[in-house]
């Protein structure tokens, strides 16, 4: 028997029918093939990339780099402000930034294969780049995201992360914004409190819970969150703790061999959201269901996901 699931605070269902999970598949993901050539993100391949904004290391020996994507979705240049010809058809120009963060210069590692020092490096770009990047004109929101494997959408093998500033809010991050206010304090101070030792719960840090959320949407989905309230990545006082968890996390997800996304969310400039960092594993397709319904359907409770992150199953 299933169950129907509704997030914490956001008016959205997950329907759970672990049954499915078990379904025949006749249809199964090609193996993934690299195609071998010059990777312009490896040491030698710099004048490659556009102009360098910043590098952990030297200039013959870095840890990690940035710049700007050679082929961005965004750009600083336009009409920021959408408008309206009539009723239906607003637009603006596709104005923002969009970079790079390379995050090794170890062609064969990822994210996963770093170690806890080198990966508190990556957030601590993470760090710099969300606090430059806010303070650029007209921007409204910055976020960083790592897609990991074909199924994430990378297009690039070598570990590399993004940076997109929008001259607009997300929609996911307004829904996340709009559904705090209608709390006198924040809920997800409470949601930490109420995660802790459950059957959600894959870790605890001093500082840091990890947890299957209740209404999970993707397989093995888990959330990171400060146990204090922590607005911006820039406000967390020891990135070597989330750092080791991350790792941790990571870990885990490898022996599933699975793609997954990961990103960042900090509040935006003027309202109160509670930081935290999501993890998404791209183990199943969604259908026309999911999309044409905007419900979705979860073969793997969350309490499962969390005895396999605990190494329970």
């Amino acid at each position: 028997m299933g169950e129907l699931r509704k997030d914490y605070i956001l008016d959205r269902w997950v329907i759970y029918s672990e049954g499915r999970g078990a379904r025949p598949k006749e249809f199964t993901h090609a193996p993934e093939t690299v195609k071998e050539g010059t990777c312009f993100f490896c040491p030698g391949g710099e004048a490659l990339t556009p102009g360098e904004l910043g590098r952990i290391g030297t200039k013959q020996k870095w840890r990690v780099r940035w710049f700007a994507n050679k082929f961005p979705a965004l750009e600083p240049a336009g009409q920021s402000k959408p408008k309206t010809d009539n009723r239906f058809f607003a637009h603006a120009a596709n104005y923002g930034y969009h970079e790079v963060i390379v995050e090794t210069p170890d062609h064969t590692k990822q994210l996963a294969d770093l170690s806890a020092s080198e990966i508190a490096d990556v957030l601590g770009v993470y760090q710099n780049r969300i606090a430059d990047l806010g303070k650029k004109q007209n921007v409204k929101y910055v976020s960083v995201i790592k897609n990991h494997g074909y199924h994430a959408g990378t297009s690039i093998v070598h570990s590399h992360s993004q940076v997109f500033a929008t001259a607009f809010l997300p929609p996911e991050i307004q829904d996340k914004v709009e559904a705090r206010r209608r709390f006198l304090k924040c809920p997800h101070c409470d949601i930490v409190k109420a995660e802790t030792n459950s059957a959600r719960q894959c870790f605890e840090t001093k500082n840091w819970l990890a947890f299957c959320p209740y209404a999970s949407q993707f397989n093995y989905e888990l959330w990171l969150y400060p146990k204090k309230h922590i607005r911006q990545l820039s406000d967390v006082p020891d990135l070597a703790e989330l750092a080791a968890l991350l790792k941790r996390v990571l870990g885990r997800l490898q022996a599933l061999n699975c793609s997954y996304n990961l990103f960042v969310t900090v509040a935006p400039q003027g309202d109160d959201l509670h930081l935290h960092v999501e993890v998404l594993p791209q183990v199943a397709v969604w259908g026309g269901f999911e999309r044409g319904s905007g419900a979705v359907i979860n073969s793997v409770m969350p309490e499962s996901a969390a005895k396999f992150y605990r190494g329970e199953e």
